[in-house]
């Protein structure tokens, strides 16, 4: 990657076929190859009908063009659209086309937007938040990511920055004009004492870095229990369908089983697991094991029973969000010994249980802006430490030296500092065309 000389071109609308497809170029040769394919090009900006033609002058399609000249365009380059009819044919002939061009090259995953960070439109905050947009299934994961690639964590985590700017060079000026008038020891004050609230403001910030996890990545609710308690059927009645085999002879599930469910924008993965038991079945006793372990991951634990069940189980579960349900509601009636009773077979109390898992998740997260990946919170927990070292700290020099930490790690989480590193690691998650 990162052949900025050459012209790249590549499929940036979706999976063929289709209404319609769209073909970006993005380079120096953007322009010169969309004239010879078809002719006088349309005005900047302004989409033109055109015939796209073949070396030998035949017609492949008829397109809109639409042109973007540098820097004025998303990559920064000039750029060209060609929104072609979208059959696979006309897209490998026009691709036929353009690979026979000088300096033209199909690209690679993710080159559009590198070349965007590279040529300064937009931050590696930004580029995250566009592909976490891409990939958004639900509500709040399109909410979350629009936080982030429109700028809005951006210009947060920047204030910070300017923030320590500042205040290092109200230092400096200390530490160079201490026997002068011109720096009164007050502004030494107001400056740690702002030092101590972007302190806060960080620890504040990573507190609420689950939350992004849980938005992004889907809040883990674990159905746990023992064998026969309606584990399964739980979780064929929240799916609406057959998910996993329901019958009465105990252990049946033996693995893990999930499901993925859209709860009013929030993505919500449930997991069926084996019973609880103690058991001389080694395949059993392989999906008690994997039980515990996704109990011990879970964001949520729902216990279920069966109401007035004679079983003496000792499941030793988790008390943090644990929700204990009564089950077979329908053939025993409503029990005190539990939070909610429901029934699979008829669906009484589900709608409640949806309410209790959204009442959660809502406390989760309010909308505000949070970091959503691990290499955001690496960069936080460094900066909030270098912040504390230089609260905490006791020679002037050093402490500002402490706050330069702290604005560097900040810079690593926009891309503003030192990540070449990191950058073939975040691009290539993009798509083609992207």
């Amino acid at each position: 990657m990162n052949r900025t000389e050459d012209t790249i071109f590549a499929l940036s609308s979706g999976t063929l076929p289709a209404g319609v497809a769209v073909v970006r170029l993005s380079g120096p040769k953007a322009f010169d190859a969309a004239t010879a394919l078809a002719g006088d090009l349309p005005i900047a900006r302004k989409a033109g009908l055109r015939a796209i033609r073949s070396r030998n002058g035949s017609v492949i399609d008829q397109a809109l063009l639409v042109c973007f000249p540098g820097p004025a365009s998303f990559t920064g380059e000039d750029c060209v659209e060609l929104h072609l009819h979208g059959s696979r044919a006309v897209v490998s002939a026009v691709y036929e086309e353009l690979s026979a061009l000088p300096s033209l090259r199909f690209a690679e995953a993710g080159e559009f937007s590198r070349r965007a960070f590279e040529n300064g439109k937009l931050d590696l905050v930004e580029v995250e938040g566009l592909a976490d947009l891409i990939s958004a299934e639900t509500e709040m994961q399109r909410r979350l990511a629009v936080e982030q690639s429109f700028g809005g964590q951006s210009v947060l985590y920047r204030s910070w920055a300017d923030r320590l700017t500042r205040a290092r060079a109200m230092i400096e000026a200390e530490l160079d004009f201490a026997d002068e008038d011109d720096v009164p020891g007050s502004v030494s004050d107001r400056v740690w004492l702002d030092m101590g609230d972007l302190y806060a403001e960080i620890e504040q910030h990573l507190g609420s870095a689950k939350a992004g996890e849980i938005v992004r990545d889907g809040y883990k609710v674990v159905i746990a229990g023992p064998p026969n308690a309606g584990k399964s059927s739980l979780l064929n009645a929240l799916a609406k369908r057959d998910v996993a085999i329901v019958t009465e002879i105990a252990g049946t599930t033996r693995d893990i089983l999930h499901v993925d469910i859209d709860l009013e924008g929030y993505l919500v993965r449930f997991f069926d697991t084996a019973g609880l038991r103690e058991t001389g079945d080694l395949v059993e006793q392989e999906g008690v094991r994997r039980a515990r372990i996704a109990i011990e991951q879970a964001d949520m634990i729902l216990e279920l029973e069966e109401i007035d069940s004679v079983s003496k189980h000792d499941a030793k579960l988790p008390s943090t969000n644990l929700l204990r349900l009564g089950t077979k509601l329908d053939k025993h009636g409503v029990s005190p010994n539990y939070d909610l009773c429901i029934s699979s077979r008829t669906g009484e109390g589900l709608e409640q249980l949806r309410g209790r898992i959204l009442e959660e998740l809502r406390r989760v997260w309010t909308g505000s802006l949070v970091p959503n990946r691990q290499r955001q919170v690496q960069y936080l927990k460094e900066a909030s430490q270098s912040v504390a070292e230089a609260l905490n700290g006791r020679e002037l020099d050093i402490r500002a030296e402490s706050l330069r930490a702290a604005a560097s790690s900040l810079g690593r989480i926009t891309g503003h500092v030192d990540v070449e590193q990191l950058l073939d690691v975040i691009f290539s998650q993009f798509c083609i065309g992207k």
